[in-house]
């Protein structure tokens, strides 16, 4: 599976390293992901997701259901 949120979608990020000489070199700047579970009140059960930080933060103020709901994502595969 690929390394991405699956509630904001963040993914990895292409750039490049750059050495003291200023040679550039491609690399990828992951998504800061995390395996979070999280309770679902309305389903009643706890889910496991692969959470970015930010959406770990958000996901305090809006709540589990309402993100869900942005992103499309049916809580009860999980």
């Amino acid at each position: 599976m690929s390394r991405r949120c699956e509630l904001t979608g963040r993914k990895a990020n292409n750039a490049f390293a750059i050495s003291h000489s200023h040679r550039r070199t491609k690399r990828l700047q992951q998504a800061n992901l995390q395996s979070k579970r999280v309770w679902w009140p309305q389903g009643n059960r706890w889910v496991k997701l692969k959470l970015s930080t930010k959406a770990i933060k958000t996901l305090e103020s809006k709540g589990l259901h309402a993100m869900a709901k942005e992103a499309g994502i049916n809580l009860n595969h999980y």
